[in-house]
């Protein structure tokens, strides 16, 4: 009786080629992931301060930069505040309307018309802007706490404080909408506080 050889088993080049197609497969899906992989914006240094820089009379309202406490810096979401309370500071100082509504809620958006809106702002100048605290709210919202000083004309100052310079302190609503952060409608009877420069 002679042995006969064993029929060769599926099995034993079924795995070694199973290993290379895996193998294949996460190869190319690694370099897809390299290729395609857009590279994130270097995030910007912060201005990072723990009370506002002193700005002379004549130098008033100072840098419009927002600058951040270490608090803020701390905190998850301050690139994305820092970077919309920027537009909004920055829309009002270039009298900038469609850049003002790229900034804040629908909601905000409707309480004010193109008219009406460089009206208000048609002389103010904002700086030495300050964020000294970012807290949760209701979900989906965000109080941030800034201070900053404008200037305008004495015609321009809001009737209970006609004054050409004013020192500001107020908590600034933002929501999520759309995917970003944007300034909000403040509630009814909020009074920020506010002293003359």
């Amino acid at each position: 009786m002679t042995a006969q050889p064993r029929p060769t088993s599926r099995q034993r080049w079924l795995i070694p080629v199973l290993v290379v197609v895996i193998s294949l497969t996460v190869g190319v899906g690694l370099l897809a992931r390299d290729l395609y992989l857009r590279p994130e914006a270097a995030p910007t240094e912060p201005v990072v301060s723990a009370s506002p820089s002193p700005v002379a009379p004549d130098a008033q309202p100072g840098s419009p930069a927002v600058e951040v406490t270490p608090d803020v810096v701390a905190h998850p979401q301050y690139q994305s505040v820092r970077q919309v309370l920027q537009g909004y500071f920055d829309s009002i100082n270039d009298r900038d309307y469609a850049k003002w509504t790229s900034v804040v809620t629908r909601e905000r958006a409707k309480t004010k018309t193109a008219v009406e809106w460089k009206k208000d702002y048609q002389s103010t100048r904002d700086g030495s802007i300050l964020v000294h605290r970012v807290e949760p709210g209701a979900p989906g919202t965000l109080r941030v706490l800034v201070a900053f000083t404008s200037t305008q004309d004495v015609d321009d100052a809001p009737v209970y404080l006609p004054e050409g310079c004013i020192r500001w302190r107020l908590v600034l609503p933002l929501r999520l909408e759309s995917g970003s952060w944007r300034v909000d409608t403040t509630e009814g009877g909020t009074n920020p506080e506010h002293e003359r420069c």
